[in-house]
């Protein structure tokens, strides 16, 4: 028999029960209302949370209700061992509710769909529909990534106060950027695992390890700062203690990822724990002493010598091997090398210092410290060499006016006022050889006068030296060699410069003050307050003029501005000082 539709246009399935068929009509199924069009299928599931029988528009509201503080919550990720959090929409990720209660509703809808409703007994899950702008994503990505990064650290052994130290190895953590957005996605979808989820990362090995850092510790870090080692030299004993040693050692990588040593041998040779002492018992080449005889000729006051000098490298083949020893064995012999005087009477004929350049004498008034201090730089500038082409400095010849070199407290300006300040006088020597450059005709490089005029120099003529702000520098532009004779009494000092002339004459010519200015007044107070008489500021040019083969070849001007000396009193009152400024 033929299949007869109903009056109602519905069709049957029939279906066996209990050896019988029982029919439902499908149409009655959609007209009873038990599935509506836009209703979500009973049993259905967002993350835990049931939407069944639910329109989209009231599982929209439920899922906004319970998923959305979930999922509006900070991501927490592991990158290495640091744990970063950022917020979802610094990430550009969003829950979009709307569209998750629309999948789950069309998840549900459809003839085979309804007929496998009837007989669901579980339910299902549908997936929550998530956005993410990737632009935003990977720029925040990129930001966290920098933040955590760990660069690798090698492990490594410092030397501190006579003590070894070791810093342990870090390995390096970055993250993978083209694997991190995936991740985070995948993890942001998953809201409900628990836990901050792994971010892909890169890990990078140090080439120097914990096993390594340790085995240099105790096979030569702590031996080596355990005492001092002795050096035996002509017969003298030098000790050289854990500190010095430490501030010169350093371990570093070989070239198969191992700890070694290695001394800064230049610098422990200058560390005044090492140089006094080797000094002392080396014995430095002494240079010849040249000198006038008469008014022009230059004979040798002092032959040179040969002394013996402690090299670099001796020094370190002799160090280095006692590191690792214990009582006697750290104890060494240090070799030496035959070391020629620099200057010698042969060699001053070589050179071509034969007779008188140029000199200069500045006399200045009697005070024990001016006298101590110009003494001082005169010792140190004396028998100097200057060789063609050679710069000359005031500060790098004399060094730092310090205590430990011999300096002690003056009179110098400081901020257009006399002050106490170690090594103060020096500049008088700095004004006389200001001038035996002049006159030698020679090229100055950096040069400076003192701020305001002081009556016993030049105008326009003297120079003012400071350690670390400004210096006395020439170049020997002439032919042949300089030889710098420097002495001092205890009211002058002069410097004079032997060699070869280069030109018959130098004159001086000096211009008028212009620009006058007056002086004002100031109370200063404090131990380093001087009383200060006034003088005027002023501008003045002095000139240098060349002659050769008896007619002038060039000029050159000098231009000096000169601030004015303010009247100075000291409170509480003070008599002025027995000594002027340098």
């Amino acid at each position: 028999m033929g299949r007869v539709p109903s009056r109602t246009g519905n069709w049957r399935i029939p279906l066996p029960v209990a050896g019988g068929v029982v029919a439902f009509g499908l149409g009655g199924l959609f007209a009873s209302g038990l599935v509506a069009g836009d209703d979500i299928a009973e049993g259905t599931r967002v993350r835990g949370v049931d939407i069944g029988g639910m329109s989209t528009a009231e599982a929209q509201r439920v899922l906004e209700r319970r998923l959305g503080q979930v999922f509006a919550a900070p991501v927490a990720m592991k990158i290495g061992d640091r744990i970063e959090k950022a917020d979802p929409g610094a990430l550009g990720l969003s829950l979009d509710t709307a569209a998750t209660a629309d999948r789950a509703a069309s998840a549900g809808s459809g003839p085979v769909t309804l007929i496998g409703r009837l007989f669901a007994s579980d339910g299902r899950d549908v997936e929550p529909v998530i956005h993410m702008d990737d632009q935003k994503s990977r720029a925040e990505t990129d930001r966290i990534g920098a933040a955590a990064e760990r660069p690798v650290r090698d492990g490594a052994i410092s030397f501190e106060n006579g003590k070894a130290k070791a810093a342990a190895p870090v390995t390096g953590v970055s993250l993978i950027a083209d694997q991190a957005l995936d991740t985070i996605r995948d993890a942001y979808l998953r809201r409900t695992d628990t836990g901050p989820v792994v971010m892909p990362v890169k890990q990078t090995q140090p080439r120097i390890g914990r096993q390594e850092t340790e085995r240099a510790m105790k096979e030569f870090a702590q031996p080596a700062m355990s005492g001092p080692v002795t050096l035996t030299l002509a017969g003298k004993r030098i000790s050289i203690g854990p500190s010095a040693l430490g501030r010169h050692l350093t371990m570093k990588p070989d070239g198969r990822n191992h700890l070694g040593p290695a001394l800064d041998s230049r610098g422990l040779l200058a560390d005044p724990v090492v140089s006094r002492p080797v000094r002392e018992a080396a014995r430095n080449p002494q240079d010849a002493m040249l000198r006038l005889d008469g008014d022009d000729r230059v004979v040798v006051a002092q032959e040179g010598r040969v002394g013996r000098q402690v090299t670099e490298k001796a020094l370190g083949e002799a160090v280095v091997p006692l590191l690792t020893g214990s009582g006697a064995a750290r104890t060494g012999e240090i070799a030496t090398v035959a070391a020629q005087p620099q200057l010698t009477s042969a060699s001053a004929q070589r050179l071509g210092i034969k007779e008188k350049v140029s000199s200069f004498t500045v006399a200045f008034p009697p005070a024990p410290s001016r006298s101590t201090n110009i003494g001082r730089a005169v010792e140190l500038i004396n028998g100097s060499v200057v060789l063609p082409g050679q710069q000359w400095s005031f500060n790098r010849t004399v060094g730092e006016r310090t205590k430990e070199n011999g300096f002690v407290d003056g009179i110098m300006i400081n901020n257009g006022q006399y002050v106490k300040s170690p090594g103060g006088g020096v500049s008088a020597v700095a004004t006389t050889m200001f001038n035996a450059m002049f006159f030698a005709g020679v090229k100055p490089v950096e040069y400076g006068a003192h701020s305001f005029y002081i009556e016993r120099y030049p105008e326009g003529r003297e120079a003012t030296v400071a350690w670390g702000t400004l210096d006395l520098r020439w170049t020997n532009d002439l032919d042949h060699a300089l030889y710098i004779q420097a002495e001092s009494t205890g009211t002058s000092v002069t410097i004079t410069l032997l060699g070869t002339k280069k030109y018959d004459q130098i004159r001086a010519t000096q211009g008028p003050r212009t620009k006058v200015k007056q002086p004002g007044m100031r109370t200063g107070s404090g131990p380093k307050c001087e009383v200060q008489t006034p003088l005027e500021g002023f501008d003045v040019t002095v000139g240098r003029v060349f002659v050769q083969d008896g007619r002038e070849v060039r000029r050159e001007d000098f231009k000096t501005h000169y601030t004015p000396r303010d009247k100075v009193t000291c409170t509480p009152q003070e008599p002025a000082p027995a000594a002027a400024a340098d």
